[in-house]
């Protein structure tokens, strides 16, 4: 992803700070603070999960930090005066504050005076130009993408009959008045020659902000596949956009304060940290949601989701019992709520953990048959498959999820699993290549890193490979290789000793 702001460009895929196109080097460890900070410009980065996400956890002094701090500002031309890039939050943390490029970041706004289930009304989109041309899509599309939103069961949609009564151009905050929404989705529809371009654009009801927009052009002819592909990356987005703009309404309130819905989401965003203190901070936060609401399907999936990281990465010494509550969890969702596809995506998930890959890929598919555009179950249905010894299958659904998803939480679990899909092809440099972007992107896990060390390894890549193995074990002297494949059975026994000799003469 390439990240613009000012003259600069951070390429998180190439590992480069670019002003006006020259490449201005920065060691990795400033490289990966600067990106850090970036991709979390929504928010304040506390200096302890600056530590435990660049220094790993060990324990370094304040003066370490500030010299990585200050060697990032030199780069971007900035000082601790101006603070135009990088500001210090004194006993707090620090935060990325120029605009970015990459989104269109919501205005800030306030805690609302109710937080209940998200809600969305979906309005027909205006026709700009020739109103007789090609005005199915102005409501087809919206019709559409009503229909589609109906499978997010954590999101209530008004019905059509009730959207569609107030028409395209009304304000969004007004619609969100007159039907008791969070959220509207709308957009504009323009026909120039044999171009069609379409803009769709979420609101927050209660400010009047852009939480997200994207613009759309393709040709007429194509209109139908045009309107899948609009409808499929929209719904994408809208799975990501609205759980984060609802979890930083919900940082702002006290946590006692926080009803189920609040803490649920904002139980996710520490989730997808992948690191030990987030993951118990969101098994808090998702166990305060079920006790405000037993029957909350999602809360019990995200609990699943929190034990199966506990064992996954061995966070707790007790592997077993981990596992077996990440089952539990996740059959209590299922109990709640069958067509829940995060629910499905929990239990498929848990059976990773003893290695039951074909229980897993039942699981997987089924969450992908409900919700044929939800990126997180596509891409665990490509790491399946991958693990599995069906390369060529894992690596077009884990191709698919990344289209779908490009700024997913799990992006460098989606690489890794490319790089994987590369290596059973014999691809090895290729393999090299994904393993090495997904072991430097910002969440990475240790685990991520052994599969860098270990792809090197075979690619004949002697000193990378040294390098990830050296960063994993810092991160975790417990690894081993018998860790390994208990978190990656893999099926393939060529593939699984290729894997196991380059990591035992690594020393792992």
């Amino acid at each position: 992803m390439i990240y613009r702001f000012g003259p600069f460009e951070l390429d998180t895929a190439k590992v480069e700070l670019r002003a006006e196109g020259a490449v201005r080097p920065l060691e990795p460890q400033v490289f990966s603070l600067l990106a850090l900070l970036v991709e979390n410009r929504e928010r304040l980065v506390t200096t302890d999960e600056l530590i435990e996400k660049i220094w790993e956890g060990r324990v370094v002094s304040d003066a370490a930090v500030s010299s990585r701090i200050k060697s990032a500002r030199q780069a971007l031309g900035d000082d601790g005066r101006r603070q135009a890039y990088l500001r210090t939050l004194p006993r707090q943390g620090f935060r990325f504050v120029a605009d970015v490029s990459v989104e269109r970041a919501p205005a800030p706004s306030p805690v609302p005076a109710a937080a209940e289930q998200p809600s969305i009304a979906v309005l027909p989109f205006q026709r700009i130009g020739d109103p007789t041309q090609h005005a199915a899509i102005a409501e087809g599309l919206p019709h559409d993408l009503i229909t589609e939103l109906a499978r997010l069961r954590w999101l209530f949609v008004t019905a059509r009959g009730s959207s569609f009564r107030l028409g395209g151009e009304i304000d969004p905050a007004e619609a969100g008045r007159l039907l008791g929404v969070r959220y509207c989705l709308s957009g504009t529809a323009e026909v120039s020659g044999d171009r069609l371009a379409v803009v769709v654009e979420l609101t927050d009801t209660r400010t009047g902000g852009i939480v997200w927009a994207e613009r759309f052009s393709g040709r007429v002819a194509e209109v139908h596949a045009f309107r899948a592909e609009i409808t499929a990356q929209t719904l994408v987005a809208l799975e990501l956009r609205i759980p984060l703009h609802e979890a930083d309404a919900a940082g702002l309130a006290v946590s006692e304060n926080l009803d189920a819905w609040s803490s649920y989401h904002l139980g996710l965003q520490h989730m997808f940290r992948f690191n030990r203190a987030d993951n118990v901070a969101a098994g808090s936060l998702f166990e305060q949601a079920v006790k405000q609401d037993p029957r909350f399907a999602r809360a019990h999936a995200g609990l699943s989701f929190v034990h199966f990281q506990n064992a996954f990465l061995r966070h707790t010494p007790d592997p077993a019992q981990e596992t077996r509550l990440a089952r539990h969890f996740a059959s209590l969702a299922l109990d709640l709520d069958p067509l829940d596809p995060f629910v499905q995506f929990a239990m498929g998930r848990s059976y990773w953990l003893d290695g039951d890959l074909g229980t897993s890929l039942h699981w997987l598919e089924r969450a992908t048959e409900i919700s044929p555009n939800y990126a997180q179950g596509i891409y665990a249905l490509g790491w399946t498959e991958t693990l599995a010894g069906d390369a060529l299958a894992g690596r077009a659904h884990v191709d698919l999820a990344m289209r779908l998803s490009p700024l997913d939480p799990l992006h460098y679990a989606m690489q890794a699993t490319r790089a994987l899909a590369h290596l059973a092809q014999h691809e090895e440099q290729e393999a090299a290549g994904w393993a090495e972007r997904a072991a430097h992107a910002p969440g990475a896990h240790a685990l991520i890193a052994m599969i860098a060390a270990a792809v090197h390894a075979i690619a004949g890549n002697a000193e990378r490979a040294r390098a990830w193995t050296e960063n994993a074990l810092r991160r975790n002297p417990a690894l081993s290789r018998e860790h390994f494949f208990r978190a990656f059975p893999m099926r393939d026994p060529v593939e699984r000793a290729r894997v196991d000799e380059a990591l035992k003469a690594l020393g792992v």
